[in-house]
């Protein structure tokens, strides 16, 4: 159903990949530009946090903003989805990236 909406550059004209690889994770839509990963969690997800929050963490520390939805919200409330996505993805393009040096990451002293 949300691929259905996102293929094609439907929204905003971004274009999406539907189950594209990064690194060793499948993404579950991908978009390069902006840079958002959005993964559709069901009730196996209550399982696997811990998997989940290391999958964030390197998708994140690639400059990916990571979207996530219950499966369900998807099947009941699809333009909900959609506007998050949307406005999302506008303020990912609206903020610089940040400049050489300039991660928030311990660097040098």
């Amino acid at each position: 159903m949300l691929w259905r909406r996102l293929r094609m550059k439907q929204m905003a004209g971004w274009r999406f990949r539907r189950q594209s690889p990064v690194g060793p994770y499948v993404a579950d839509f991908l978009c390069l530009d902006p840079p958002l990963v959005i993964e559709l969690d069901g009730g196996q997800h209550d399982r696997r946090k811990s998997h989940d929050e290391k999958r964030t963490a390197f998708l994140s520390a690639r400059g990916f903003h990571v979207l996530r939805f219950w499966n369900g919200e998807v099947l009941t409330n699809i333009d909900g989805v959609l506007t998050v996505i949307r406005e999302e993805g506008r303020a990912v393009l609206a903020s610089p990236p940040p400049l050489a040096g300039e991660d928030s990451g311990g660097g040098e002293a």
